[in-house]
């Protein structure tokens, strides 16, 4: 028997319609409840916002969503009053694809920043894939990859959990893979559940989730226009709204999918070999440790370290220290790989060539700093730095 991994209700597909050069890349993707799905939605804090980002966010939360339609290749950023009602009619056509009304469909764009949507292909591409809706397998793997853009591979992540009420599925895609920075970091990522949320349950579930995971990745720290996170809730598995201890049940799952979909981001950055992971315990404050882990992760020192396979660990220290939070160095202890590195203000004598040898063999890179100040931490997933990510970043556009 076949493993059921889209929650019961949705019908996906995902089409090539003309956007992206390549003719065997899928570029458009539909998402259909075949009821009305809670929404709820967090978006980037760019104050420069894509068209679609500004529909959304003036469509969610709400409780009759029916749709969601994503074009990858083009951003439909900065485009002005044509942009918008390029989104608008997006929207529209996606409404005509599964019988609804355009104020219940939701866009998602990625891509190019400042170029026009190709509305005749997208449109084309719409009603192609609404006659290619399924909940297949097939279908969630061409969903997922009509959102990638330099995306080497496509981004899923499925749980079950089981409720009082029975067993609810989460199913998230997510792409990203260059221009990401925390505060919503360009990153897409839909998330569809056959549980029953109310909309605050569901908004305050989503933002509270994605603060611990989409906004602790960084590839270069390049904050995006576009970057969104919608969750929808269709209610097709059980007629009871999730309460108590089922509401927990789905947090921490719904935090599972979120995680290996942060992670599988920061992964696959651009050019990257290595996933680095920073924790930053014993913190004062969970603000603090979020900064420290943060400049960390930001610092393109520590990123091309870790391609040289080289353990520099000042830069490190470096980093934690111009975060702009206070602490006693001489409290502060730091490994990476398990290796103890540093402690009491002063360097702790390692074997360098060991070291380096467990960096460069493995493709994740483990930092952990411990400021012995409180009980506070956070931690943060980036990627090493290297000439292809220079490559990929200065050809993107010609």
């Amino acid at each position: 028997m076949n493993k059921v991994i889209v929650p019961q209700g949705y019908r996906l597909a995902g089409v090539h319609c003309g956007i992206k050069s390549d003719r065997l890349a899928e570029d458009l993707t539909l998402v259909v409840s075949d009821s009305p799905a809670v929404a709820a939605g967090v978006y980037t804090e760019n104050v420069v916002r894509a068209a679609a980002v500004e529909l959304n966010s003036q469509r969610t939360p709400s409780s009759n969503i029916r749709a969601v339609v994503v074009n990858s290749g083009n951003a439909n950023a900065c485009t002005g009053l044509q942009g918008q009602q390029d989104a608008e009619q997006m929207a529209e056509l996606a409404a005509v694809a599964c019988k609804s009304v355009a104020e219940h469909v939701l866009v998602m764009s990625t891509g190019i920043i400042g170029e026009f949507l190709p509305m005749t292909c997208v449109a084309a591409g719409i009603r192609a894939a609404a006659d290619g809706l399924g909940h297949g397998q097939q279908h969630l793997d061409a969903a997922a990859r009509g959102m990638m853009t330099t995306d080497t591979h496509s981004k899923i992540a499925v749980r079950s959990v089981t409720t009082s009420s029975g067993t609810i599925r989460i199913t998230g895609l997510a792409k990203g893979s260059g221009m990401i920075g925390p505060q919503m970091a360009t990153m897409l990522s839909l998330i569809v559940t056959d549980a029953m949320l109310d909309v605050q349950t569901a908004q305050d579930t989503l933002s509270a989730v994605t603060a611990e995971t989409f906004n602790c990745i960084s590839v270069d720290g390049h904050m995006s226009t576009n970057d969104t996170v919608l969750l929808l809730a269709n209610g097709a598995a059980c007629g009871d709204q999730l309460e108590g201890e089922d509401v927990d049940a789905f947090r921490a799952a719904l935090e599972e999918v979120c995680v290996e979909l942060a992670r599988s981001i920061a992964a696959d950055g651009e050019g990257a070999t290595h996933l680095i992971t920073i924790d930053a315990l014993g913190c004062a404050s969970s603000n603090d440790a979020w900064k420290i882990a943060k400049s960390i992760a930001n610092s393109p020192l520590v990123k091309t370290a870790v391609t040289g396979a080289d353990p520099n660990w000042g830069r490190i220290i470096s980093a934690a220290g111009y975060a702009k939070v206070r602490f006693d160095p001489s409290r502060l202890e730091l490994s990476i790989n398990g290796t103890p590195i540093f402690r009491a203000g002063a360097p702790l004598a390692f074997d360098a060539t060991v070291l380096s040898s467990s960096i460069r063999d493995n493709h994740e890179t483990k930092i952990v700093l411990d400021f012995k100040a409180g009980s506070a931490r956070s931690r943060f997933w980036t990627c090493n730095l290297t000439d292809e990510y220079v490559r990929i970043n200065a050809e993107y556009h010609t």
